[in-house]
């Protein structure tokens, strides 16, 4: 049955009146099309250097970070630390590589979430160019920029001319994304350089793919082919991801699997200061499976683990102690 929605255009005072069947509504609700948000004014860089701009403070994390578009990685956006100086043989950058919502080919949606969890200490690389001052981003991306990504980090590890010459750890790789995003971060991860997933506000749609044209069409025997520790992080059952998700977790059996939900809704915490909670969980995670961290995992760990304790949410975990 049809049903007639409204759209407003946020930066028009136009109101479209148009109609569609309920499963395109919610194709267009999971990919995460109605989520707008706002950047950080971007640095004037001069002529030969990298565009740059610091995103709210820079995060919380120990090493202040930076967004800025690579000249040898146009294609994507890196977020890193600003002074990258500290790490080397040591203290090595982990590589996050990250598919966005709407499988759009920008993250201007998830900035401050992003930022925050470089400022740990990783080397975040988003599909898409950095966007401008105000973009809202846009075009679609394809799964195979996350190889992109990763391809680069390794090969920028091993340039003696590049900044992130033998600073980046190129053993620690997760694969990570939000709506459509995740369905491409799920795509990829059978790759075998792949360290951990995370799969934000998504899931494999049914057993034949469907949702948006564009989307990854995966099938549930794709999670067979899973090698690495995986969290879903999940807005809670209003979320329109969250059966798809929580089925997921389900069916996976196979390796440590870690779901948590928030009853914020598929537009999660990435928007809130410093990307809000989603931000705190996802940190978490990536310090624990790709730093080693012991104590950040304990918010995933014991029974009852750290983050059940945590205000508003709820978890599941399978084959993590």
């Amino acid at each position: 049955m049809g049903i007639t929605i409204k759209i407003i255009y946020f930066m028009s005072p136009k109101v479209i009146k148009m109609k569609c069947n309920s499963k395109l509504l919610i194709s267009l609700l999971f990919a995460g099309l109605f989520f707008p948000g706002s950047l950080a004014a971007q640095e004037n860089a001069p002529a030969g250097q990298a565009a740059s701009r610091v995103v709210e403070d820079g995060g919380t994390g120990p090493y202040p970070a930076l967004m800025i578009s690579e000249p040898t990685l146009p294609t994507h956006t890196v977020f890193r630390p600003k002074d990258l100086s500290p790490f080397g043989n040591r203290n090595k950058l982990p590589v996050i590589a990250w598919g966005n919502g709407a499988c759009a080919n920008s993250p201007w949606e998830h900035v401050n979430f992003l930022s925050e969890i470089s400022s740990h200490g990783f080397l975040v690389i988003a599909i898409g160019p950095m966007p401008q001052e105000g973009q809202r981003g846009g075009g679609r991306s394809q799964s195979v920029q996350l190889t992109d990504a990763i391809n680069w980090a390794i090969a920028q590890n091993n340039d003696k001319s590049s900044p992130y010459y033998n600073k980046i750890d190129v053993s620690k790789i997760a694969v990570s994304g939000m709506s459509c995003g995740g369905l491409q971060a799920l795509e990829m991860a059978p790759d075998p350089r792949v360290t951990t997933l995370l799969v934000c506000n998504s899931g494999i749609i049914g057993e034949g793919g469907g949702g948006m044209p564009g989307m990854p069409a995966l099938n549930k025997d794709h999670l067979l082919k899973l090698h690495a520790p995986t969290i879903y992080i999940l807005g809670g059952e209003s979320d329109i991801a969250y059966k798809n998700g929580m089925d997921d977790f389900g069916r996976i059996n196979h390796v440590p699997v870690f779901a948590a939900n928030l009853d914020v809704g598929h537009g999660g915490t990435y928007r809130q200061p410093h990307g809000g909670e989603f931000a705190v969980v996802a940190t978490a995670w990536v310090k624990w499976q790709l730093k080693g961290d012991t104590e950040a995992g304990k918010m995933f760990t014991g029974n009852p683990c750290g983050l059940s304790q945590r205000s508003g949410w709820k978890v599941e975990k399978k084959n993590i102690p």
